[in-house]
């Protein structure tokens, strides 16, 4: 991996701000994802990131943080916040901006406990695929404190395949819809590919309940999006 996406957030940090990152799938066309939107008050967050946000309690994992706009807004908030990302240019500028406590660390190499590990930004991207759902739930699981939770949101992706009779395209014989294969470049550099994982709620809820978790739905946004609460 190039971290061209920890590249990007170092040059804004550090007022080198030219470019933005730009994104694909295999099912979707180029996307400019703005740089400064990966550094957002909370003010500027979508309502379901604000939610979960507000729903925090206890200890807090915020996994994959980025530039740290959650775990600074919880610390801000009296919080004890742990951020882990797998890019290292991430875990800097989460460092520089003020972060107390950010590592350079995957999601199956954290094996503290906590009382809420927060997903955001399509927080089941980080499951890859279908099949690896409950490995990553279970260990989400052990990660949990006693009357400890999980905050994660995603969207439900089917409306990308309608057609225009107001049809379906999917093939039916093919891996599970949400399964993406995801681009990113930045500065005319691209990154490795890499598989991303878009989860309809109730699929998320089978695979929790096969766990013995409780997978609840808080709140629905307003394109195919929800945030859930899972506790064990």
């Amino acid at each position: 991996m190039k971290d061209l996406f920890g590249n990007a957030l170092l040059d804004y940090q550090n007022g080198n701000y030219t470019q933005d990152i730009t994104t694909s799938t295999n099912i979707s066309d180029e996307d400019v994802l703005p740089l400064p939107y990966l550094f957002r008050a909370f003010k500027d967050m979508p309502t379901l990131e604000q939610k979960a946000l507000k729903l925090c309690k206890g200890s807090v994992l915020d996994v994959g943080c980025g530039s740290g706009i959650h775990s600074l807004y919880l610390q801000k908030k009296g919080f004890k916040v742990k951020a882990i990302d797998v890019s290292n240019g991430a875990i800097e500028v989460a460092k520089k901006r003020g972060v107390l406590h950010a590592e350079v660390l995957p999601l199956l190499g954290e094996h503290h406990t906590f009382d809420t590990i927060l997903l955001l930004m399509n927080g089941t991207g980080i499951f890859q695929e279908l099949t690896q759902v409950s490995k990553y739930l279970a260990h989400l699981k052990s990660l949990l404190n006693t009357n400890g939770q999980i905050l994660i949101d995603s969207s439900d992706i089917k409306y990308m395949y309608e057609d225009e009779d107001g049809g379906y395209w999917m093939d039916m014989n093919s891996s599970y819809y949400g399964e993406l294969d995801y681009f990113l470049s930045y500065k005319n550099e691209e990154e490795a590919p890499m598989k991303w994982l878009y989860l309809d709620f109730e699929t998320l809820k089978l695979a929790c309940e096969t766990l013995d978790l409780k997978c609840e739905l808080v709140l629905e946004g307003e394109h195919f999006d929800y945030l859930a609460k899972i506790t064990a």
